[in-house]
């Protein structure tokens, strides 16, 4: 197992995020799905100069993008967004890409169950086949209830992905268990053979070990099914305006460089832009805890 860090929860320059992984000891990135942002010879640079790698990639499902959309437009701009992140991720020398498959926040249907998932296979499969030309594996991710309707537990995942395809894959996330899994620990055994990423983030969202998670108990379950991929962090720290924050050095107070889909997905997930000091604590003492267990 290696420990990597998704990308798209700070808002900086790539060069930031890359010399701030190094330093804190991470062995690779998940980058964003922005391939329209990042100069991907640029970034292998900076990677190989850091000494880290990039492992895959994860679909930013913000906006218009959804795999099951009722529009077939829509769709269409949907999978194409999907296949260029897998093109990304193939330049950038990584492996897998995580795919959320509906916008993230929507919680109405567009069309009956039936059409829905005849919506997403015919989307993924296109994905996944242009993955399977590029050397780049398929993960798809569940979310809890309260970002998605579609996909919330680890069985619902694996029935899409067999039906995608034979080395269609997914990701589960550990903060997404807590809430959603009635065993977190058998919710793994069970992806054994078909997980091709797995994200890390305590049961509050913060960093690993700031929680009550039992990381010994799940990195040992990930060991014993021959897991062998990136732990992924996605902490996404909630900001606490009250007198009882214990971090007030949390929120940055200076000027942030988002686009206003960019500010409002990461403030529905809970957060807000976060100082560099404590995004950075956050980010080491998350390694710190990964690696008593590795």
């Amino acid at each position: 197992m290696h420990v990597s860090m998704h990308n798209w929860m700070r808002a900086e320059p790539i060069e930031d995020t890359i010399a701030r992984l190094a330093r804190c000891g991470y062995d690779a990135i998940e980058i964003s799905g922005e391939p329209e942002r990042y100069d991907t010879k640029h970034v292998r640079k900076l990677l190989h100069d850091h000494g880290l790698t990039c492992c895959g990639s994860v679909t930013l499902m913000l906006a218009d993008r959804d795999l099951l959309a009722k529009d077939e437009v829509q769709r269409a701009a949907s999978v194409q967004y999907v296949r260029d992140c897998i093109t990304m991720v193939k330049e950038l020398g990584g492996q897998e890409i995580t795919i959320v498959p509906s916008t993230v926040g929507k919680i109405k249907s567009q069309g009956t169950p039936e059409q829905e998932w005849r919506w997403a296979v015919d989307s993924l499969k296109s994905c996944y086949d242009h993955g399977q030309r590029e050397g780049v594996r398929l993960a798809i991710e569940p979310l809890n209830r309260f970002e998605t309707y579609f996909l919330n537990r680890h069985d619902q995942a694996l029935a899409l992905a067999k039906d995608v395809g034979p080395e269609c894959g997914v990701c589960i996330d550990v903060f997404h268990m807590n809430i959603e899994e009635k065993d977190m620990y058998q919710a793994i055994r069970i992806c054994k053979g078909r997980l091709n990423d797995f994200n890390v983030a305590d049961n509050n969202r913060m960093a690993c070990g700031m929680g009550h998670c039992d990381w010994g108990k799940i990195i040992g379950t990930l060991k014993e099914i021959g897991y062998d991929g990136a732990l992924t962090v996605e902490f996404v720290a909630p900001v606490d305006r009250t007198p009882a924050n214990p971090y007030p050095n949390a929120i940055e107070k200076g000027p942030v460089n988002l686009t206003a889909d960019e500010l409002k997905f990461i403030e529905d997930h809970g957060s807000s832009t976060l100082s560099d000091e404590f995004y950075t604590w956050l980010v080491s003492e998350t390694n710190k805890t990964l690696r008593k267990y590795m």
